[in-house]
Parts: C-alpha cells; sequence; structure tokens
C-alpha cells in the first residue's frame, strides 16, 4: 500500500470515529497556501483542527512522535488562515491529534 493509501485509510478511519462521538466533519483535507490540515471539526462550541497519523507498525515510532514542532507550526498557521478565510472570529479552537496504529485508535485532545 502505497504511503497516499495509507494516509487516506487513516484519515478515513479517523472520520469514522469522530463522526461515531458526534463531531461534525466541516473539511477533510483543507488546503491552502499555508499547508494542510487533515479534517476540520465542530463538537459544541469548538472548531477542532485534527492531525491524523496512521501506521501499521511502530518500527518507526509511534504515530503521534511525527506530531514535531514544526508540524505543529504549520498547522497552527493553516488553522488561523481558515479561521480568517471562513469569517470566524473568537471562536473556541482546539488542535488534536489522532494516532492510528495498526487498527488501534489513540485520541489526544488538546494535544498541543
Amino acid at each position: 500500500m502505497s504511503n497516499v493509501n495509507k494516509g487516506k485509510t487513516g484519515e478515513q478511519m479517523a472520520v469514522t470515529y469522530l463522526k461515531h462521538r458526534f463531531y461534525k466533519i466541516l473539511e477533510c483535507n483543507y488546503r491552502c497556501r499555508m499547508g494542510e490540515i487533515d479534517i476540520i471539526a465542530q463538537k459544541g462550541s469548538y472548531i477542532v483542527f485534527v492531525e491524523v497519523k496512521y501506521r501499521q507498525n511502530d518500527s518507526k515510532g509511534k504515530p503521534y512522535e511525527a506530531v514535531n514542532y514544526h508540524k505543529q507550526t504549520h498547522i497552527r498557521n493553516t488553522a488561523s488562515y481558515y479561521l480568517m478565510e471562513k469569517g470566524l472570529q473568537n471562536v473556541d479552537c482546539r488542535f488534536d491529534v489522532i494516532s492510528i496504529l495498526g487498527k488501534e485508535i489513540t485520541h489526544f485532545k488538546n494535544a498541543f
């Protein structure tokens, strides 16, 4: 399976996981000049920006370990652009990471 297909598989697993927990999916694979966000969802009054990391095994480390400071900065900048583009001001936001190892899903709320 190619890395693109693995990523899509992981993202679809994450969307299903979130929907089962009553998140409203606003966007998948949002892209702009600032970068990309895997999933943008809403839970209650919060806009939730979700980074999904999927690995079949942990031979290269845990999936969530790939969400380093550099990646977090790109996600924050992209989220700011999204909020500006949509005219959303003074909204509650948070940044989550969904780490998928094989079929095991771990959801880190307020990850950064």
